[in-house]
């Protein structure tokens, strides 16, 4: 027999195992041998009140074992002379479509302009340290997209769209933590997320997919509005019957690419802002009612805040404790900060996307000539505005943040972890005003709900402006471009997905959808 229950233990209490054992036993009426084990299946914490607890949902086994392996299995099969199918840009969206490719008999070729994690790693130091951006190799564009080395968040509110639990076991399945299965707000860290997408790659490899990176796709060859071939980097063509596109929220060269050759593509709205960091002892000490330091037990705290402003939602977006602020441009000439965290999270800063929405139907009149391309221009607009006050390198232009509501030059900033450095700038009148104007109102709502988040101890960095694609790319009932047959728009670069989790869901439905269509 299993029965599920929903315990609550103290912080400071030790044992956790012996605890939960002896509330089950209490809350069932049965002696403790009568229970065979206990499993976790969720652990969250409610830190509203003081103390702080863990909620944790059991499952309780009563004179029956725990079973010692998954319920699901991944049933690859090999697939080197089977049916071929082309997959563009390798994050989760295409390393998923590739895996369930894999699954169902047919042979992913996955093309992907940036280079493995492994010689990534360079690039990535080039750009904090020398200030040089390679175009095709960065925190966007690699193998694993931008998640590899931008934090490996895997919360997602995408639980309708298919199997969330699937993506969370295959992910353990290549080398995760078996802590993403438990944690409400699971994370796989910087720092670890680099070997389990070099193990989905082998997987791919050993049951014969093909992965070629450096590989960019320049164009489209399409005939009788089916696409037949692609061409890539070195001038080379070859045929292709299905392709799934799922290049990300960055790669603007394909939406260049689609709307020069007449194939639709839609403005989309969006949201763009700045990352505001502060040291983590504050963050903590607001969210678990501490002073000093923290329990040890406890993680770096973070937080969600929401806050409406003129009919615009103005948010935190990525929060990343006990994290770093990256560069993440993917231009020459632009100033894009992310932010991310290592699975210890133990860093000495807090960092946030703080965002507004971008209306595109309402919000950029002055961009209409721009078409479907018309929230691309104004996000770059914004982002080389940004480079030129950051001064004309990767470092990035900032405020301490009391400074930016109240219309101030910093004359000097706090410490920060963003390695390229920080150049102080009047962001509150540089800001466009639909965004600056908005986010000065925000920070004084933010810092009455959380006492002690409005301070002249954080930095405003900008600016934040990936945070989804200004752009969609249409598709229809079996996932299918609606003018070009054999294209499947997929993940975010699509405009369908927000995150790690949900871009691998859509990566496999898509894989799913063109496979059925060729039935």
């Amino acid at each position: 027999m299993i029965k599920e229950l929903q315990l609550r233990i103290a912080i400071n209490e030790d044992k956790k195992e012996d605890i939960l054992l002896i509330k089950a036993s209490r809350i069932l009426d049965l002696e403790k041998k009568s229970i065979s084990g206990i499993k976790i299946l969720r652990k969250s914490i409610d830190a509203r009140k003081s103390p702080v607890v863990f909620n944790y949902k059991v499952a309780v086994y009563i004179k029956e074992k725990i079973p010692e392996f998954s319920n699901y299995n991944f049933n690859y099969k090999d697939v080197a002379k089977a049916e071929e199918i082309h997959i563009i840009g390798f994050g989760p969206a295409g390393m998923y479509a590739a895996l369930r490719c894999i699954e169902l008999g047919f042979k992913p070729i996955v093309l992907e302009r940036g280079k493995n994690v492994q010689d990534r790693r360079r690039d990535l130091k080039a750009i904090n340290q020398d200030h040089i951006v390679n175009e095709d190799s960065n925190y966007c564009f690699g193998e694993g997209g931008a998640g590899t080395y931008s934090d490996g968040k895997l919360y997602t509110r995408s639980l309708k769209r298919g199997d969330v639990r699937r993506i969370f076991e295959n992910l353990v399945y290549h080398g995760a933590t078996e802590q993403i299965l438990i944690d409400a707000h699971p994370h796989i860290g910087t720092n670890k997320l680099p070997r389990v997408v070099k193990n989905i790659r082998e997987t791919i490899l050993k049951f014969g997919g093909e992965v070629h990176f450096e590989t960019k796709v320049t164009d489209f060859i399409i005939k009788r509005n089916q696409i037949i071939a692609l061409q890539l980097n070195d001038k080379k063509e070859f045929a292709v019957t299905k392709v799934i596109l799922a290049t990300g929220h960055s790669a603007r060269d394909i939406y260049y690419l689609l709307d020069k050759k007449n194939i639709a593509i839609e403005a989309k709205s969006f949201a763009m802002g700045v990352r505001i960091e502060h040291p983590q002892e504050i963050i903590d000490s607001i969210q678990y009612h501490c002073k000093g330091e923290r329990d040890d037990l406890l993680p770096a705290a973070s937080y969600s805040l929401v806050q409406q402003v003129k009919d615009r939602g103005v948010y935190s977006f990525c929060m990343c404790p006990g994290g770093f602020i990256v560069p993440a441009a993917t231009a020459k000439g632009e100033i894009v900060v992310n932010g991310m965290s290592p699975s210890k999270r133990n860093s000495l800063y807090a960092n946030s996307g703080i965002v507004v929405e971008i209306d595109v139907q309402q919000d950029l009149s002055k961009y209409e000539r721009f078409g479907a391309l018309k929230g691309l221009e104004y996000q770059k607009n914004i982002e080389k505005l940004a480079f030129t006050s950051g001064g004309r390198t990767q470092s990035a232009p900032a405020q301490r943040m009391t400074d930016f509501v109240e219309g101030k030059f910093s004359s000097n900033l706090n410490d920060c972890s963003y390695q390229p450095g920080l150049n102080s700038a009047p962001l509150h009148s540089l800001l466009p005003k639909i965004i600056g104007s908005r986010l000065r109102t925000g920070f004084k709502e933010f810092g009455k709900k959380m006492k002690g988040y409005y301070t002249e101890q954080a930095n405003v960095i900008g600016v934040e402006s990936r945070t989804s694609s200004p752009v969609s790319i249409p598709r229809n009932d079996t996932f299918e471009h609606p003018q070009i047959k054999g294209l499947y728009p997929c993940g975010e670069g699509g405009g369908y997905a927000g995150g790690i989790i949900s871009a691998a869901m859509d990566g496999e439905r898509c894989a799913e959808a063109a496979i059925n269509n060729n039935i």
